[in-house]
């Protein structure tokens, strides 16, 4: 299952981390991996293109992105991520475990 957490702040997202495989399938043929994986680079590239210069950690099967105080916009961008996510785990349940931290 992917875990994906998303951080919040003051009532913001300010970013997320997102680890493991989704195991719908095996790896390299994986559509809810591949899916989660592109909407992630996607996020992480509209942050930085917007100017808000996401710190951007990449390790073996997790990737984190904070964008730190960037306000509503940067929060209105992720919380779209995180609706994207919940739309693929209608398609493909038991992929991805949603998670709200508190920073």
């Amino acid at each position: 299952m992917i875990r994906a957490e998303f951080y919040e702040k003051k009532g913001l997202l300010t970013g997320f981390k997102f680890s493991g495989h989704s195991g719908y399938a095996d790896a390299g043929e994986d559509v809810a991996c591949a899916a989660v994986s592109s909407a992630v680079q996607l996020t992480a590239n509209i942050l930085d293109e917007l100017g808000f210069s996401p710190e951007i950690n990449v390790g073996d099967n997790v990737i984190e992105c904070i964008c730190g105080s960037g306000g509503d916009v940067p929060s209105r961008v992720l919380n779209v991520l995180r609706q994207h996510f919940e739309a693929i785990l209608e398609e493909f349940p038991k992929t991805i475990k949603i998670i709200i931290s508190e920073v």
